[in-house]
């Protein structure tokens, strides 16, 4: 995945794809970490919770064009739930990620299946 605007070289985001209700809830639960660079995307999917995670992360909402509607960072493991009701799709990452990458609200995410 690339994110638009980024500068040429930038480094891409590979993502899983968590598109089955089982899938979907089972989410980055009971995992350990997610690797740096990775991240997992919900679909559809408008909140998520933190119960049974084991580590902070940073959770990417967006739209059916895959404009980011909201950025929330740093969820703590166990502590509360985020929302964004516009949303269609949340992508969940590494806790800092988002800042890594540069995500911020009206960005698109451009998703691509041919990656080094």
């Amino acid at each position: 995945m690339l994110i638009e605007g980024a500068p040429v070289g930038a480094p891409f985001l590979k993502i899983e794809i968590a598109d089955s209700f089982f899938m979907r809830l089972a989410g980055l639960m009971f995992r350990k970490k997610l690797p740096q660079g990775m991240g997992l995307l919900l679909a559809p999917c408008n909140s998520v919770h933190m119960c049974f995670m084991r580590f902070s992360i940073d959770v990417i909402y967006i739209d059916k064009e895959y404009y980011i509607l909201k950025v929330a960072r740093d969820l703590k493991p166990w502590i509360g739930v985020s929302m964004c009701t516009k949303a269609w799709a949340t992508l969940e990452m590494t806790a800092g990620e988002a800042a890594r990458y540069g995500l911020i609200e009206g960005k698109k995410l451009i998703i691509t299946s041919n990656y080094d």
